[in-house]
């Protein structure tokens, strides 16, 4: 700490001498004319004697990120949004202007311009006519033989990060190919991207503590949005048949390598369709997700290679838990459930739901070995208060969950437009509420009066973004696919 407060004291010392010397270290608009990735693709195979006979002159703008000073002359690497190039200063070109040099730092932000030439080791490099000081770097960065790895300091200074670490850069970018892909995906099948509110005056869609807010003109308390699917229905009320929303959720819950309080979600909602149908357009999706982001169906994560090549199999519930040794009476008796629970290890919360038990025995009994992309089926109605029942099971919705590598990355169902089971559905959470289940949804009278008004039949589905990122970037924490996660306050 004591080294790391001296480099910071000489750095300001330097910006004074700069001022001193009528030097801004904290330029203005600078007009760059190449990119370091753009040089490299054009030049990157161009001879020594072609670049001497024709010469290309550049102007680029970056971060130093490493420099070696040799008297009378200095190499350095820049760094910019799209790679890394190296530039040659020397004396003799640049006067008393290379004084300045002498006073850069690692870290540091200029703008150069000059023409491209090979070094003795072949190495396309750009010879510095003039230079500018954009912005003086006041902390020095990490040693690049050390790099960032202290994980803690990573995700709490991500701009640090994405300077020294060039595969969290390369994550985010492949994150953003996904939303596009996501986005050109839906829009080429008659899909509509909508907005629906972020604060509510009752939380639904989901079974999940929310955040609390005041809204201070209305004198009402409002809710950060859990889920947007009750507003994407009514969407389908108002005469949308094909709807989508990617945005933000918000679920005060635990923090884990799989878990984020505020989480990115894509919605969708087709009229007409059922759960059978989004099985087949889940896994198209997917797989042309796969092929934009990564050129293949097979995907390395951790130790595993997950393959995406359809179809998956599809597994009702009971019989998933069945076959790793749930009891048979766990579905139909909650007293029962519970008692297992608990011997088995277990943490059920005292007004757990039966359906609610059912769920966290699947998650340690089931959910670790989907590791292959697989369909759950045909979940209890306890467990899917929004979602239509099975006409011959009735104890049944039609509902499914997609895993991969062991956690959810998908949730559909056919869409409940009985508003008369939804009232009642939402009585019997409510019910649950009263009884400790803090997750449980709230009536929603509104709600059900569109579906009064009629509901087209519908299938609808929610994709985890951070999680399908996850998977296709090989990231085994959800921080290293969220720019900014959610921490502690910093000591």
């Amino acid at each position: 700490m004591e080294e790391l407060n001296e480099q910071i004291e000489q750095r300001h010392k330097t910006l004074e001498e700069l001022r001193k010397a009528g030097i801004e270290p904290f330029g203005g608009p600078y007009e760059v004319t190449h990119y370091a990735s753009e040089i490299m693709n054009r030049y990157g195979e161009t001879s020594k004697e072609v670049l001497d006979a024709t010469p290309v002159t550049a102007t680029v703008a970056g971060r130093i990120v490493a420099m070696r000073d040799f008297g009378k002359a200095a190499f350095a690497h820049i760094q910019d949004s799209s790679a890394k190039i190296q530039v040659y200063f020397r004396k003799d070109i640049l006067g008393e202007k290379y004084g300045i040099v002498k006073k850069l730092d690692i870290g540091d932000i200029v703008g150069i311009t000059g023409k491209l030439f090979r070094t003795r080791t072949n190495e396309l490099t750009l010879e510095v006519d003039d230079f500018t000081l954009l912005t003086k770097s006041l902390r020095p960065l990490p040693e690049k033989w050390h790099g960032l790895k202290d994980i803690e300091t990573r995700y709490r200074q991500r701009y640090v990060d994405l300077i020294v670490n060039p595969e969290a850069r390369k994550a985010f970018e492949k994150r953003r190919i996904i939303i596009r892909a996501m986005r050109d995906f839906f829009d080429s099948r008659g899909f509509v991207e909508v907005e629906t509110p972020m604060m509510h005056q009752i939380p639904g869609g989901a079974t999940a503590r929310p955040f609390k807010t005041h809204h201070n003109a209305l004198g009402i308390d409002l809710y950060l949005r859990i889920a947007p699917e009750l507003y994407l229905k009514r969407l389908l009320v108002g005469g949308y048949e094909r709807v989508y929303e990617i945005n933000k959720n918000f679920r005060n819950e635990g923090i884990s390598t799989k878990h984020n309080p505020e989480f990115t979600m894509l919605e969708f909602y087709m009229a007409y369709k059922d759960y059978f149908f989004l099985m087949a357009f889940t896994e198209e999706l997917m797989t042309t997700i796969a092929m934009k982001a990564t050129g293949s169906l097979e995907v390395q994560y951790g130790d595993t290679l997950i393959n995406l090549t359809p179809p998956w199999p599809r597994i009702p519930m009971y019989e998933a838990m069945k076959s790793r040794g749930v009891p048979e009476e766990i579905f139909s008796d909650a007293g029962y459930a519970k008692e297992w629970a608990r011997k088995e290890g277990l943490d059920i919360e005292t007004g757990a739901s039966h359906g609610k038990i059912i769920d966290e025995i699947f998650k340690e009994k089931v959910e670790p070995e989907l590791v292959q992309p697989t369909f759950i089926i045909d979940y209890p109605v306890e467990l899917s208060p929004l979602a239509k029942k099975k006409k011959d099971q009735p104890k049944l919705v039609e509902r499914f969950e997609l895993f991969i590598a062991s956690r959810e990355i998908a949730n559909a169902f056919s869409e409940l437009n009985d508003p008369m089971d939804q009232r009642e559905r939402f009585f019997r959470q409510v019910e649950a509420r009263q009884q400790g289940d803090e997750e449980a949804q709230w009536m929603d009278e509104d709600f059900v009066r569109a579906l009064e008004y009629g509901m087209p039949p519908a299938a609808g589905e929610g994709i985890g973004i951070d999680r399908l990122t996850m998977l296709l970037t090989n990231s085994l924490s959800i921080r290293d696919v969220i720019l900014f996660p959610q921490l502690k306050p910093e000591q």
